[in-house]
């Protein structure tokens, strides 16, 4: 889908690599979170074990325009892999139709 993934953890670069490596993941794991970075996203911020940021994604556009966005105060309510592909069809479809590319 010509689409980049890039996801952030407040794990060390070691642990944040050993995740990438354990798992086999292919895109670009950013490491080091901090509270001010998290509070810039709008992410809710757990204070327990040492402070992590809670779930928050983003589907962004050409030009970094923000498609959707996806805001978690727990473990529940992550945007799906089949969800993010249906809304990246329908906005590419409805680009092309506006350019009179579409069919």
């Amino acid at each position: 889908m010509d689409c980049t993934i890039v996801v952030a953890s407040v794990d060390s670069e070691e642990h944040a690599q050993g995740v990438v490596d354990k798992n086999g993941l292919t895109y670009t794991m950013a490491h080091g979170v901090t509270r001010e970075e998290s509070d810039r996203l709008g992410a809710w911020w757990s204070e327990d074990r040492g402070g992590y940021i809670q779930p928050a994604e983003f589907l962004l556009g050409r030009g970094g325009v923000v498609l959707g966005s996806m805001y978690a105060s727990g473990p529940v309510g992550r945007m799906g892999v089949d969800e993010a592909i249906r809304q990246i069809t329908n906005r590419e479809r409805r680009r092309l139709e506006s350019e009179g590319g579409g069919s």
